[in-house]
């Protein structure tokens, strides 16, 4: 057998089409979508996702505000600003980049920011809401993985679906998402016992443990969809990354795979401009 490669470029980029038909109907109603990105610091990764982030949503004709904060900046400017934020009409959205500079505390950040600006859905409210079924902000990555099993017409419902990895910004949201979708769902991390033989049970095996191409083919089930999020830097390529999903060999068992890079990183700021825009219809009641 050799799966089929899940396209999330091209998913993502059909989410960004709809995100803009949303803000031309805000502008009309008289409402601009506004995001705000904080980068905290100098991290060149982070400078490059933030940069991403802004640009996309002026491409898609929100006000977008990119601020720059020092890494010598304190817990009370950075605390500073997010209530500024929280307190301006035109900002809709506010998104923290992590992480954030040593003897910072994202944590502390992130339960400051208003929950309905919250777009990334880290907030506890939101986590709530998103685990009790109520309407919220949902965090980017996983609502991008369920958007792919959704365009790709796989149906969680009444399959067996394991989540390898427990971190509150992919593996716990990814759980209740399935489970919301009428999945049975498994979560497994570092002290699952013997974590092959429960992968291979999985119909849906969604990889986020964060550890360069850990699942193998013989993590696979038959046919099983075979979801990466990991994103890791390849020992000696200064520039090549791979997924925790070893791609050759699990397309050998799989039904459908996606592919690192290409397959889930393209979701997440497609999402990203997804909440921006919810954000702003909750925020100003246009439906």
């Amino acid at each position: 057998m050799s799966a089929a490669v899940i396209d999330g470029k091209q998913v993502a980029a059909q989410v960004l089409e709809e995100v803009g038909r949303e803000v031309e109907q805000l502008k009309a109603a008289g409402v601009t979508p506004g995001l705000a990105v904080v980068l905290v610091g100098d991290d060149p990764a982070s400078q490059v996702y933030t940069s991403n982030k802004e640009r996309t949503a002026r491409e898609l004709g929100m006000h977008s505000v990119l601020y720059r904060l020092s890494a010598t900046s304190t817990q009370a400017e950075v605390a500073d600003l997010v209530r500024t934020l929280n307190r301006d009409p035109a900002i809709h959205g506010i998104l923290v980049q992590s992480p954030l500079p040593k003897g910072l505390d994202m944590d502390a950040v992130v339960r400051l920011i208003d929950p309905l600006k919250d777009v990334d859905g880290f907030h506890p409210e939101n986590v709530g809401r998103l685990w009790t079924g109520q309407d919220g902000l949902v965090p980017c990555t996983p609502a991008g993985v369920m958007r792919l099993l959704e365009a790709y017409g796989v149906d969680p419902k009444g399959k067996h679906a394991v989540v390898v990895g427990r971190s509150n910004i992919v593996g716990k949201p990814m759980a209740a998402l399935l489970l919301a979708r009428h999945a049975t769902v498994t979560i497994c991390h570092s002290r699952t016992p013997d974590l092959a033989e429960t992968c291979r049970r999985a119909d849906i095996l969604v990889a986020a443990v964060g550890k360069l191409q850990m699942i193998t083919g013989e993590y696979v089930k038959p046919g099983a969809v075979v979801i990466d999020v990991g994103i890791n830097p390849v020992p000696g390529f200064k520039k090549r990354i791979r997924g925790d999903v070893d791609f050759d060999s699990a397309a050998e068992v799989a039904g459908l795979i996606t592919p690192v890079p290409g397959g889930v990183g393209p979701m997440t700021i497609a999402m990203l401009m997804a909440n921006a825009v919810k954000a702003a219809r909750m925020q100003t009641g246009k439906s």
